[in-house]
């Protein structure tokens, strides 16, 4: 794209990232993530394994039998900032090569590749096979099911247990896979949400608090509580306004309650944030102790639980997920048309 002029420039460069974030959308609404359609957190999760094999391998770090903290510390940064500079690279050259090409091509890969940042759809459908198969009776298709969306052990999960395991990642991953995402893109469009999804992802692989990864993993995990921290609240804001227009099924009051007491309710400074508005919305009690690779992991309860959770529940966080999307995505839209007019 061609500009001599400053201020044109900065309105075509907002007006089509309004556009592109508009598409995507819509686009992550109606399809989702094609099983059959290579997804770049593939390529990203394939780099992070590499990447630490080579780290591990270049700083001799033998788990079962080296102490050296400050180490793995270091090997783990390195793996981060390798990651997110080839993230980075990659989905800026993608960019500028297809600008380089056409500025309509441009336009559909750069919609592309922030489409395939955004996890609604897909968040909703992984979820409501675990609530399908709830509904039907199947507790072990719903264990199976939940054991997708989930870190902790699932095999002796009670049905509650499971709905509960559902409602807390709908939760969740409101702010990390739609909301976050969204965040960046508005800030740095879609490079900016292709790193965000780069550092989120390492979290999720060597974020563990055991012997293999709690200092190998630290910088990654400190990483993504940092890109969080803003979103997480911005997230948790939107579902409580999500809660009171939502309908009857939600209490908006209650959410603001339980928010406003069980935020912290987590060992993460984020997560608690849209699962305590959940859980006030929906006057459930989610989180308390879970297994996590074979061990028991004491953890703060969230709610008050004015009502036994139920597989129901997954159907309304993924309408209050839904809800506090599109609020997110009309703010977004508002505050860079506001830019546009003051431009």
């Amino acid at each position: 794209m061609q500009c001599s002029d400053e201020r044109k420039c900065k309105v075509t460069v907002l007006q089509e990232r309004i556009f592109i974030i508009i598409i995507a959308c819509v686009l992550d609404l109606i399809f989702g993530d094609p099983h059959w359609l290579w997804h770049p957190v593939q390529g990203m999760g394939w780099l992070i394994d590499h990447v630490e094999a080579w780290m591990r391998k270049w700083f001799r770090i033998r788990e079962e039998r080296d102490t050296d903290i400050r180490k793995k510390q270091v090997a783990g940064t390195f793996t981060v900032v390798i990651v997110i500079t080839v993230s980075l690279l990659v989905a800026a050259g993608i960019l500028y090569g297809c600008n380089r090409i056409h500025h309509t091509l441009y336009l559909v890969v750069a919609i592309w590749m922030s489409y395939q940042m955004l996890a609604a759809c897909s968040l909703r459908r992984e979820s409501m096979k675990v609530c399908k198969a709830l509904e039907a009776g199947d507790v072990e298709q719903a264990r199976t099911a939940v054991s997708m969306i989930v870190g902790r052990d699932t095999a002796s999960l009670t049905e509650e247990g499971i709905a509960k395991a559902a409602v807390e990642t709908v939760a969740e991953n409101t702010s990390d896979g739609v909301i976050a995402p969204l965040f960046y893109m508005f800030l740095f469009g879609p490079v900016g949400a292709w790193v965000y999804k780069a550092i989120n992802t390492m979290d999720s692989m060597l974020g563990y608090k055991n012997d293999k990864y709690m200092y190998f993993g630290r910088f990654a995990a400190r990483l993504d509580d940092v890109v969080n921290f803003i979103p997480a609240r911005i997230s948790a804001y939107l579902m409580i306004a999500a809660a009171f227009i939502g309908g009857r099924q939600f209490d908006g009051r209650n959410a603001y309650r339980i928010f406003k007491r069980d935020r912290f309710n987590h060992a993460s400074p984020n997560s608690a944030q849209t699962e305590s508005v959940c859980a006030g919305a929906l006057r459930v009690q989610l989180a308390g102790d879970a297994v996590y690779f074979g061990k028991l992991v004491k953890k703060k309860y969230i709610g008050d639980g004015l009502r036994e959770i139920e597989y129901e529940d997954i159907k309304r966080a993924n309408r209050l997920m839904y809800i506090t999307a599109f609020l997110c995505e009309l703010l977004s839209v508002a505050v860079m048309s506001l830019v546009l007019i003051l431009l």
